[in-house]
């Protein structure tokens, strides 16, 4: 298997109706817990469903997330969102098509998320991919979907300026999340701000706009560090933070450097009041449900921005969610499925053209941008939930912030390598 480990290249998924093992070339259907009328028989690319007269094309998709690591809550999150919607549209009579999911594991390892991507599309007969968690693991895949014709559906909220023709971006970018949160926190709390970030692209553009918007506000930036990911190495920048008083915090630090340095801001704040969350909140554009368990008492006050927090209305087509993570990842299995629906041999046509020709028409996905309208929440966490204190509805993505500059009337599509 190319020197990659074993247990990333097999894995078994229960989608609730089936058992499915996904290998090489290999699957297998059990499903003895349903009367025998009822179980789907399978043939050659098809399932044949009994009572429903409906034949389904059997379509692979590639699963790449990472159940270990240092960002595994969130892959979690996503993986679990887009099996549910698997499960959902195999169940589903009035579809010509099911979902036969080909999962990966890159195990944390950002070296194997190109060989993995390369191995779904090469290996199998699957043209789409819903993966990816950081910016530099999407970036990492990106030439290899350019050189076999592939389309990753990425789940995540990132930092912008990117529009490639081989990804679909189903969650939040800067102007759907960190420009509603500066609009709302520096006038209710202040413009002096201290920034930090996880040591990647991710931290370094969030902190690079932020820098930007708070100069333009005739803020102040009090201080900015950042951390390799997965350290836990925060003694510097708290000592930096109560050193300088800032007003707020953006925080783009990700996974156990995030969960260390809420820890140790807490305590700050037990020390001295003016860092307590109602005086010098911790703001966050990429903190959800899924990582409130990790993080305990200490997200107590943490302010987020995102498109979906549980019990708030307005993400495209309803449903309800773990976390915003859970709900793009669902999303996209969902959209993906309604753009081949009706149309065989869809699934290997290029993302330009499979948006075309009115396809899109309907759905989430603007065919300019690959981006989609989502709801702008900003929600601070009061009894270990969030409770929202800013939305804006029906928020186009941005990629450029063409629109919100006024630089013109959308982003021009390129790709990225």
């Amino acid at each position: 298997m190319s020197g990659l480990n074993a247990s990333a290249c097999h894995k078994t998924v229960d989608l609730s109706a089936s058992r499915i093992i996904v290998g090489k070339e290999r699957l297998q259907l059990h499903a003895a817990t349903r009367p025998r009328a009822q179980r789907p028989s399978c043939c050659f690319g098809a399932f044949a469903f009994k009572g429903y007269g409906v034949t389904k094309r059997r379509i692979e998709i590639g699963l790449l997330y990472s159940r270990s690591g240092s960002y595994s809550l969130i892959s979690e999150a996503c993986r679990s969102g887009a099996l549910a919607a698997i499960a959902e549209l195999n169940a589903d009579p009035a579809l010509d098509l099911s979902f036969v999911p080909v999962e990966r594991d890159p195990e944390g390892n950002v070296d194997l998320y190109g060989p993995l991507c390369e191995e779904i599309l090469r290996d199998t007969g699957a043209r789409h991919v819903i993966g990816c968690v950081t910016s530099w693991s999407r970036k990492e895949v990106i030439p290899t979907l350019e050189r076999y014709g592939g389309t990753l559906w990425y789940a995540v909220p990132y930092e912008g300026f990117e529009a490639s023709d081989h990804v679909v971006y189903t969650h939040a970018c800067p102007n759907q999340h960190l420009l509603p949160l500066l609009e709302w926190v520096m006038p209710a709390h202040g413009r002096k701000a201290y920034l930090t970030g996880s040591n990647y692209i991710w931290g370094w553009e969030m902190n690079r706009l932020a820098r930007e918007r708070i100069s333009q506000a005739g803020g102040e930036i009090a201080g900015e560090r950042y951390l390799p990911i997965g350290s836990r190495d925060v003694g510097r920048m708290i000592e930096e933070i109560r050193f300088s008083r800032p007003d707020f915090i953006l925080n783009s630090l990700i996974g156990p450097s995030s969960y260390e340095f809420l820890s140790a801001y807490r305590d700050l704040g037990q020390q001295d009041p003016h860092f307590q969350p109602s005086r010098c909140p911790v703001l966050s554009c990429n903190m959800t449900e899924c990582e409130l368990p990790a993080i305990g008492i200490a997200a107590e006050g943490i302010v987020a921005a995102g498109p979906y927090f549980r019990g708030v209305e307005g993400w495209p087509g309803g449903g309800r969610f773990g976390s915003s993570h859970e709900a793009a990842a669902y999303t996209a299995v969902r959209e993906l499925a309604r753009l081949l629906d009706g149309r065989p041999g869809a699934e290997a046509l290029p993302l330009s053209q499979l948006l075309a020709d009115g396809h899109a028409l309907g759905g989430i996905i603007d065919p300019e941008t690959h981006h989609t309208v989502l709801p702008a929440l900003v929600a601070r966490v009061e009894g270990g939930v969030f409770r929202l204190v800013h939305r804006r509805d029906r928020v186009a993505g941005d990629p450029y912030l063409t629109r919100s500059t006024h630089m013109g009337t959308g982003a021009k599509l390129r790709v990225v390598s």
